[in-house]
């Protein structure tokens, strides 16, 4: 990418370039929709939004580039043009998510217009409903240009799957929230838009839900998507195997299979046009339980699928398959969530914390994996140029 053909691209170049002069500390931001994500940013803010177009886009090749500054909004709309999508549905956000606090007093339109950008999307690494049956944002990321803490414009990967001989940078940026530098361009494989689609709705306790798509996981099914949520909204006390709820399963695919499995499941048929504002209103998180969190933190749990039950308060939701688990706690209880996780194989995420400081948002990864995060950190920001605290307040 030449920065004289993206002049957007040539000022974040400069900018990076005064600041590493300086010795200042830069905090990457799009369309902030995503700064209440990882430990509190710090550092002169570094605006993205201004890099924003769509360069390339083959229908035929299944393949979108597009700057960091793009909204997911306007990319989408051009995708669903052509009959294609993002499969694995990231977040949108947008300044209204806010509210979860109470604080927005922004107009709907406002919100919407400052909804989730290109680079966020990458640098957050964040799916959404569909995750478990498509893949997650690293899967579908092909190439990268990076601007690193040396203000040097470097490309990584392609527009084509085989792409990759060594080590995947541009994979590598997913999650990595900007501790490496400035995402400013990302190309992205994208799929068709499903034939056909169907929720179907089941009411049972959490425990059964559990069974019931641990079940269907081993049958040839058009599984797309499900939840489960408690019939309390997660606001009383107690997570019992008997615990009363809802469960949500989105089919997608041939129609002819769609229906098939439809019959073949049985439950409640969801009006299409309801359930598709629901799998919005998830995707999201602006269902009930999650707006106003009234000086809870909200925790994210990735477990294995057929992890059981598990003996915790604050129960939101559980997405993915089983296999994403989402609880409101107190301050300060982060630990037993971490416990928790651990035991069954997986971990905890404080995915939003309700006021600064307290628990780490990410769990330290283990001493190997710490020493191959600060190689990279140093070998792209050797200068420390880039915020990386956001990702581990130790890196």
């Amino acid at each position: 990418m030449s920065t004289a053909t993206y002049p957007a691209i040539h000022r974040i170049v400069e900018r990076i370039r005064a600041a590493r002069a300086e010795g200042a500390t830069l905090r990457i931001r799009g369309h902030g929709t995503k700064d209440f994500y990882g430990e509190a940013p710090s550092g002169e803010p570094l605006d993205t939004a201004e890099a924003h177009g769509i360069t390339s886009y083959e229908p035929s090749e299944l393949v979108v580039t597009a700057r960091a500054g793009t909204s997911l909004a306007e990319l989408e709309t051009t995708l669903a043009e052509r009959g294609q999508c993002l499969p694995f549905e990231p977040p949108r956000f947008g300044r209204s998510d806010a509210s979860a606090s109470g604080s927005s007093t922004e107009p709907a339109g406002a919100a919407r217009a400052a909804a989730g950008t290109v680079g966020g999307m990458v640098a957050a690494g964040l799916s959404g409903p569909a995750r478990a049956s498509v893949g997650a944002v690293r899967d579908y990321v092909l190439g990268t240009t990076l601007v690193n803490g040396r203000g040097e414009v470097l490309t990584f990967g392609g527009q084509v799957m085989k792409n990759v001989a060594g080590y995947d940078v541009s994979r590598v940026l997913v999650g990595s929230l900007g501790v490496l530098g400035v995402i400013a361009e990302v190309s992205l494989k994208v799929l068709p838009q499903a034939p056909a689609e169907a929720t179907l709705r089941f009411d049972c306790t959490q425990a059964d839900a559990l069974r019931l798509l641990n079940g269907w996981g081993g049958q040839p099914l058009p599984l797309n998507a499900s939840r489960w949520m408690p019939a309390d909204g997660g606001r009383v006390a107690g997570n019992s195997d008997d615990r009363a709820g809802s469960l949500w399963l989105r089919l997608r695919g041939a129609a002819a299979a769609v229906a098939a499995a439809g019959s073949h499941l049985g439950g409640e048929r969801c009006d299409d046009a309801q359930a598709r504002g629901e799998w919005d209103m998830a995707r999201d998180l602006r269902l009930a339980p999650f707006v106003h969190l009234d000086g809870h933190d909200l925790w994210r749990l990735s477990v294995p699928q057929t992890a059981p039950v598990l003996a915790l308060d604050g129960l939101l939701m559980i997405d993915w398959h089983g296999a994403q688990r989402w609880y409101l706690a107190s301050p300060g209880e982060g630990e037993c969530l971490r416990t928790a996780a651990r035991q069954v194989g997986g971990h905890a995420t404080l995915f939003r914390a309700a006021a600064p400081g307290g628990d780490r948002r990410f769990e330290k990864p283990d001493p190997a994996s710490m020493t191959i995060h600060r190689a990279l950190v140093r070998e792209f920001d050797p200068d420390g140029v880039f915020d990386r605290a956001r990702l581990y307040p130790d890196l």
